[in-house]
């Protein structure tokens, strides 16, 4: 067993031949899509309507310091999501992926329909805010199992020479569940007014969480377990310690998938999540246009991941990784000032910009970090890699980006957090290698 565990092991040079039906696989990867967007609106919702919950959950006479301690339990949501990364990660690579999914999206949907349910802080003081960060918790380790399995998942589905495209389809319902969150939070404060959105009309997206977990939970139930982790069960090295194999054999995959995601998370944390905080507090819009610029940047990125992911299965992953993290390095601090001195189709435009090299990642990026890792440990490596970077540098974004406007007065400071995102996966990306063409582990 030790010989095993020292040499990566290579299953079949690609998902080609009878075991993987052509049918069923895209099957696969519809279902997986759906219910990773409904997981993905459940953790979105709640930084819509961040300004409605800094009022009701942490009432201050400082409007700022509201807004700061609303984005700092959003960000203990992702600084939870490792300890879920060590649950569901290993659970995932021992018992499968469909059952570490099922069980993510059951957790994820009751938490969210339990803040839609909260007594606020007048109602039953300091237990209002503390219980918030309890349910908050839970979200965020329903997702730390969700994005590693569900991108082992869907890749391990794919066509040897369509990993790009299946794998861009993590990213698609990824951002789509923050454009269904965007769509149903831009209605509900479109057809109720400010006064109503504030008090209680915020709580219907989360209340709907527990119908959206019932939905999930049944597409989950009824996808069969990926090919490449029965091939391992039928060459009998599937792990049957996978947090032990991970650190033991394959430690370097988790630094790896680090790395890799501190650009991704940051860069798509603080464009599609905290951007309609920043419109309304910073440019002084309106929060309902802000919300509608949010669905126009999230509908042109979603359709462009898709194309990206095509492309790079043509011309390589790193090509494109690379332009992402020098686009965000060299023009989010320009496209940031052009914003402020622009009108609503100046600032959609800019943020278009942003969301084209924030594509030119996401699209391959889902192929390109499980090809960097190997089968019998994936779900663990990405889990664990994806979901530490994402609790440091992506669910802190709109936290940081707030905390640096108050402290230097410089509306454009949250890009200096994304540059330095940016330089850091950019020397991370110089050392790896072109995996495109390479079967899976």
């Amino acid at each position: 067993m030790a010989e095993v565990l020292e040499k990566p092991v290579q299953l079949g040079g690609g998902n080609k031949g009878p075991n993987l039906d052509r049918k069923k696989s895209r099957k696969a990867v519809v279902a997986a899509t759906i219910g990773n967007t409904l997981e993905w609106y459940d953790m979105a919702i709640y930084a819509y309507f961040a300004p409605a919950i800094a009022e009701l959950f942490f009432p201050n006479a400082d409007p700022v310091a509201s807004l700061l301690m609303t984005f700092a339990v959003f960000a203990i949501g992702f600084i939870v999501r490792p300890l879920g990364a060590f649950i569901f990660g290993p659970y995932g690579d021992k018992f499968g992926r469909k059952k570490a999914l099922s069980l993510a999206i059951i957790l994820m949907g009751v938490a969210t329909f339990l803040i839609g349910v909260l007594p606020t802080y007048a109602q039953i003081g300091v237990f209002a805010p503390l219980l918030l960060v309890v349910f908050r918790m839970i979200q965020g380790l329903s997702a730390g199992g969700e994005w590693g399995s569900n991108t082992s998942f869907i890749v391990e589905y794919a066509p040897e020479t369509k990993r790009g495209f299946f794998g861009s389809w993590n990213q698609v319902s990824t951002a789509g569940g923050s454009l269904l969150g965007a769509l149903v939070a831009f209605t509900i404060t479109a057809i109720f007014p400010e006064e109503a959105v504030n008090t209680w009309a915020w709580r219907i997206p989360f209340i709907l969480g527990i119908l959206i977990c019932i939905f999930g939970y049944y597409l989950r139930t009824q996808l069969d377990e990926t090919p490449k982790f029965q091939e391992l069960g039928e060459k009998k090295v599937q792990s049957k310690t996978p947090l032990r194999d991970l650190f033991k054999y394959h430690k370097k995959d988790v630094f790896i998938t680090f790395g890799f995601t501190v650009h991704w998370t940051g860069s798509y944390y603080l464009l599609l999540n905290y951007m309609p905080t920043y419109i309304k507090t910073e440019l002084n819009m309106p929060y309902n246009t802000a919300l509608f610029i949010n669905v126009i940047v999230l509908t042109f990125f979603i359709a462009l991941v898709p194309l990206i992911g095509i492309l790079s299965d043509k011309i390589g992953r790193k090509p494109l990784l690379i332009t992402s993290t020098l686009g965000f390095i060299l023009l989010s601090y320009p496209l940031f000032t052009i914003m402020s001195d622009g009108g609503l189709a100046v600032v959609i435009l800019c943020q278009l910009a942003l969301a084209l090299f924030l594509a030119c990642y996401s699209g391959p990026g889902p192929a390109a970090i499980a090809e960097l890792t190997s089968t019998r440990v994936r779900s663990s490596a990405l889990s664990i890699g994806y979901n530490t970077a994402a609790a440091a540098f992506g669910g802190t974004a709109p936290f940081i980006a707030t905390y640096l406007i108050s402290v230097t007065g410089n509306i454009f400071s949250p890009t200096f957090y994304v540059i330095g995102c940016g330089l850091l996966t950019f020397f991370v990306l110089l050392t790896l290698k072109e995996t495109a063409k390479v079967p899976l582990k």
